[in-house]
């Protein structure tokens, strides 16, 4: 029989999604997933049927929309806001539904009942960027719909979006009503860092003004005394104009470090201000004319007054702990950035080109041990973790236990240095690794997702769904590699529901493994029709799919049964 051809059409794709989901559910799960039935069919579904769109994915905590028409789209998406503004009158802040959305047109991928391909990842990423309660649409939308519709644009130029090649055209939709979001209470001074400008004209260099922010990111990480909001949530504002207030509440910050960065030949110039977020007072700005060979002492200086400013006077010696043990080389640093770059990257050959810039960075300074550490980590993801045979195993825990010797003031280092002994088994090693990556960086929530994925592989799930959440609640935009940690540690819990509402989550995964686990979770709820559905699709993706063939990193025995119980429900072969 001839292959089935692909179908294809256009269409407008809404992708709309609740603000602050992990809040309202740790509050209240009961009230919350009642509150959002009770909002789907009393608002979304009459509201998407009566502008004829189709609803075509439904997730614990969003939604995505198809239309043919883009003033449709909307309208649609004009009048859900409205709505769900009335439904939230008189409630709580803290009980409120508040929604993002994003809109995009173009060609879609049918498949079934689902609908795939870059347009539907524009709409989410653009919904991702949203402001609560708002509205932002592609700039295919906006020419399709700007002179039938009775809503006002604001252009805010060209976006770039995770995982989409071309720049996109942002518009938002002004009118929409002004929502307040309740943001978690925190006990310390909180302060986000926004991505410094690239002032030097030359869009090749945005890889060092990224690397500039981030490295004061962490450096202010290290200090108990103040709560530093993740890179991951921070840098979801690059490229749009940003509302001070709105990056406040959104971000639960009291306070916003803006900069820009301008290299000239052998000159730097960084400028720097730090800003009350629900005022706009400024606090305290600097503007540093240095030599490139006095980049570091900079990133102190501005970490260091920020730190002192938020929370008073530190003891000297937490000053001196927090100092980073950092190359002497400038060009061994720019490697690692990179890499860095590269290893945040998608295409096809990132990984591969990351590698090659840390291993240059090595070869110019030997005694840099970040750069040692990236590479460890750099060669555990060319293999996807598990399937990393084992002289490549070997090598990074080699490489990562160098950097550890050479560092071993940085928390990144015993991180990278913990997964490497996790994916050899060696879970002592492990656990001492990653206790001691968070106690040398409390604040970097990479660091403390990543150790509560350890304690869930070691048979401590609760303790480690706890540090995960936490780490969510440090950086509210964070990769979806944290949903899908959590929805590991949420099964072996056995909070099934909750592990496939976190499953879910994770919108650019669609491999083998995701997809067994997801039967494995459908399975154990009794759901068996769509386990299977999920275990058929895991099967025409990798046929040669075995149970036998599953690698799972658990300490526990009963641990690896639980998870292979579920596969096997499900109807996947042994």
């Amino acid at each position: 029989m001839a292959e089935e051809r692909t179908q294809r059409r256009l269409a407008a794709v809404l992708a709309a999604d609740v603000v602050g989901y992990s809040r309202l559910m740790e509050q209240d799960e009961t009230g919350t997933l009642t509150a959002l039935k009770a909002r789907r069919k009393e608002v979304l579904e009459p509201l998407v049927a009566h502008h004829r769109g189709r609803i075509f994915k439904l997730t614990g905590d969003g939604v995505l929309v198809e239309f043919a028409s883009a003033v449709n789209a909307v309208e649609c998406a004009a009048e859900l806001q409205h709505a769900m503004a009335a439904a939230n009158s008189g409630l709580p802040e803290d009980r409120r539904i508040v929604l993002r959305i994003g809109i995009n047109l173009g060609d879609i991928i049918v498949e079934g009942g689902d609908r795939y391909g870059d347009s539907v990842n524009i709409a989410g990423r653009l919904e991702g960027m949203a402001e609560p309660g708002g509205i932002l649409v592609s700039g295919t939308i906006y020419d399709q719909a700007r002179n039938r519709v009775k809503v006002g644009f604001e252009d805010l130029g060209v976006l770039s979006l995770k995982n989409i090649a071309e720049p996109v055209r942002g518009y938002r939709v002004t009118g929409m009503p002004q929502v307040w979001v309740a943001t978690p209470k925190l006990e310390k001074p909180s302060v986000a860092i926004l991505p410094f400008d690239n002032m030097s004209g030359d869009p090749e260099q945005q890889y060092f003004s990224d690397g500039i922010t981030e490295d004061i990111i962490t450096e202010l990480s290290r200090f108990r005394s103040v709560v530093v909001i993740a890179r991951n949530s921070s840098f979801t504002y690059r490229g749009t104009a940003v509302d001070l207030r709105r990056v406040g509440r959104e971000l639960g910050a009291a306070f916003v470090v803006e900069g820009s960065f301008r290299k000239l030949g052998n000159r730097l110039r960084v400028a720097v201000q730090l800003i009350e977020a629900d005022t706009g007072s400024h606090v305290w700005a600097e503007r540093y004319d240095r030599e490139m060979g006095e980049l570091f002492e900079v990133q102190d200086d501005v970490a260091r007054m920020i730190v002192s400013t938020l929370a008073g006077r530190l003891e000297e010696s937490e000053l001196k702990s927090a100092t980073l043990k950092r190359t002497e080389s400038l060009p061994a640093y720019d490697c690692l950035l990179r890499g860095i770059q590269h290893l945040r990257g998608y295409a096809e050959d990132d990984n591969r080109r990351a590698i090659a810039l840390f291993e240059r960075a090595i070869s110019m300074d030997p005694g840099f041990g970040l750069a040692h550490a990236y590479l460890a980590l750099a060669l555990l993801v060319e293999h996807d973790y598990d399937d990393a045979p084992e002289p490549i195993r070997n090598r990074a825990l080699d490489i990562a236990q160098r950097a550890v010797r050479l560092d071993p003031g940085d928390g990144r280092c015993h991180q990278f240095l913990a997964q490497a002994y996790l994916y050899k088994g060696a879970y002592e090693q492990a656990l001492s690794h990653s206790e001691r990556s968070v106690a040398l960086n409390p604040n970097d929530a990479n660091i403390l997702a990543q150790r509560g994925l350890v304690l869930g592989y070691v048979g401590h799930a609760e303790e480690g769904i706890g540090l995960i959440r936490e780490a969510m609640r440090l950086n509210p935009f964070h990769p979806e590699w944290y949903w899908g940690a959590l929805a590991i540690l949420l099964y072996a819990g056995r909070h099934y529901e909750e592990a496939l509402e976190a499953d879910r989550r994770i919108a650019s995964w669609k491999k083998p493994w995701h997809l067994a686990r997801l039967a494995a979770c459908y399975a154990q709820l009794g759901r068996l029709e769509e386990a299977r559905a999920q275990a058929a699709e895991v099967l025409r993706l990798a046929p040669d799919f075995r149970l036998s063939a599953v690698r799972l990193r658990y300490k526990h025995p009963a641990d690896v049964e639980h998870v292979l119980e579920g596969m096997r429900k499900a109807g996947l072969p042994e």
